[in-house]
């Protein structure tokens, strides 16, 4: 039974989602990176949603619950700010611009050496951390929560091997042959399927601990556990209170703002209303995120008593502690399409950099819009094949999933933030200066975390250094300015009026943010 829910709902995703593109000129450009620029709202958010929430983001941020309560649920609600900012500021200039990707607005901007740059570090960054990251974390969860090794007769290690490339051939068919349009539709169906069933866990989890009834549960949990329960977390937290204002802006303004895998969502709306109404539901359900990923890694460590030795498998241990068995075929299928859909996002991403920003810039000036598709199809599938091969290498990585990645993407959040921030609220910063800026916050970075390893937060670390790269640029800009003021041109290929209640919408969810670390605190 658990077997014919799970192909049933995959198959039905599947289905709609080759219905809803059949008609989208892949041969286009910008029918295969962009959906030919016709997202609405409902499925913006949907799709940005549940390319966020996957297995890297369940798994991980409910094993970092497990170890240190709700502190970790900021990288939950900051999301939220850092959308409504993206819906005011960022998303009507990029639309003005026409673009496909956030490189070729810094071309716009600062000129062809700095979109190749940071191109180079998207794809770097996709290769060495998002895309294994999502393999070996969703590839762990269907392992322990279904026994996978136990049912094909392996070892915990080889059986992770198969199930990282089952996943990953199912997700780059998606990515590589279907476009950002099928992405996007399949997004929208699975994230409907797992906000039901990842509201399911902690509800069926309370329910346990309370015997039958949910707010005897919390009652019980909050009560055995209260050090869980500090928002504001003590000083050896994984996100120490302060944070929210270094390094946790940081992360969540670069993912919602200008990471190509997420933004690409927004670059594909109809218009600008579209693309706002998108964001700000996105938002809003944020908010409601902790929910998901940060309470069931508490409701594990009451169950197990703290006795779990790998941190990452405390979601997938509950789930098999609490689900009911009829739920687990469908649940599996929307974990699988949440995984399915992080992986083939940023392999979508990651093809529309190649052939856009490569492939026509360096290799084949004079290509045509399919062989444009056709050599990012091609680097897709090189792609997949890496993360396929040193995604299980993550096996028991320090720290746990999520900080790992979140530590690694700090090595080009920090540079991409600051140069499209100044970029765009700046006329006079040169490209050099930002090539400059971009090379010492890498390296800096790099050295300061992992040779000379001082006895700071990582997300302290990234506030400093974000702000060190500002000062650089304009530093290097005041020896060496840009000849004349940028001047950004519209591009007049989608409308950018604004949604007229993007500014009240805007505005209650970040009451809503403040208003929640108020009632935690």
């Amino acid at each position: 039974m658990d077997i014919i829910s799970f192909a049933a709902f995959t198959l039905l995703v599947a289905v709609i989602a080759w219905r809803s593109t059949r008609k989208t000129d892949e041969k286009s450009s910008d029918g295969y990176f962009l959906g030919g620029r016709s997202l609405t709202g409902p499925v913006i958010a949907g799709s940005l949603l549940l390319t966020n929430l996957s297995t890297e983001q369940i798994v991980g941020m409910n094993g970092v619950s497990f170890r240190d309560g709700i502190p970790i649920m900021a990288y939950e609600v900051v999301a939220a700010l850092a959308m409504v900012f993206t819906a005011f500021v960022l998303l009507p200039k990029y639309l003005k611009s026409g673009i496909a990707t956030i490189p070729q607005f810094l071309e716009n901007r600062y000129g062809k050496s700095t979109k190749t740059i940071v191109s180079l570090l998207f794809l770097l960054g996709y290769a060495i951390s998002m895309l294994p990251t999502v393999l070996y974390s969703g590839a762990l969860a269907i392992n322990t929560m279904f026994d996978i090794p136990e049912k094909l007769g392996m070892n915990p290690e080889p059986a992770l091997w198969a199930t990282v490339w089952a996943i990953g051939i199912i997700g780059s068919i998606y990515a590589i042959f279907g476009g950002l349009k099928a992405v996007a539709v399949s997004d929208s169906i699975n994230a409907v399927g797992l906000i039901i069933g990842g509201s399911l866990i902690p509800i069926f989890g309370l329910m346990k601990i309370g015997d039958g009834n949910v707010l005897t549960g919390l009652k019980t949990l909050t009560t055995a556990l209260p050090e869980k329960f500090d928002i504001i977390g003590g000083p050896d937290s994984d996100v120490p209170f302060w944070t929210l204002f270094t390094g946790m802006i940081i992360v969540n303004f670069y993912y919602w703002g200008t990471n190509q895998a997420i933004i690409q969502r927004a670059l594909g709306a109809k218009n600008l209303k579209e693309g706002q109404k998108g964001l700000l539901l996105a938002a809003f359900i944020k908010i409601l995120g902790p929910f998901i990923v940060v309470l069931p890694g508490i409701i594990a460590f009451y169950i197990f008593n703290g006795d779990i030795a790998n941190a990452d498998e405390a979601y997938p241990m509950v789930v098999k502690a609490v689900l009911p068995v009829a739920f687990i075929g469908f649940f599996a299928a929307v974990l699988f399409g949440a995984i399915l859909s992080s992986f083939n996002s940023a392999l979508n991403s990651s093809v529309t950099l190649f052939g856009l920003d490569f492939y026509k810039e360096y290799i084949n000036k004079k290509a045509s819009e399919s062989q444009v598709v056709r050599a990012g199809k091609t680097f897709g599938i090189i792609l997949s094949l890496f993360s396929m091969g040193i995604a299980p290498l993550l096996y028991g990585v320090q720290g746990g999933i999520f900080t790992y990645l979140q530590e690694l993407n700090g090595t080009h959040s920090v540079p991409i933030l600051a140069i499209v921030i100044v970029g765009i609220f700046s006329k006079r910063v040169s490209g050099k200066a930002a090539n400059i800026a971009i090379l010492f916050s890498v390296i800096t970075y790099l050295v300061t975390l992992y040779v000379i390893k001082p006895n700071i937060s990582f997300l302290h670390l990234m506030g400093i250094l974000f702000v060190l790269t500002i000062i650089i640029m304009f530093v290097v800009s005041y020896f060496v300015p840009r000849e004349t003021d940028y001047k950004q041109e519209y591009t007049k290929q989608v409308d950018i009026t604004p949604w007229q209640y993007v500014k009240p919408v805007g505005y209650l969810v970040v009451a809503a943010v403040i208003g929640l670390y108020i009632y935690l605190s």
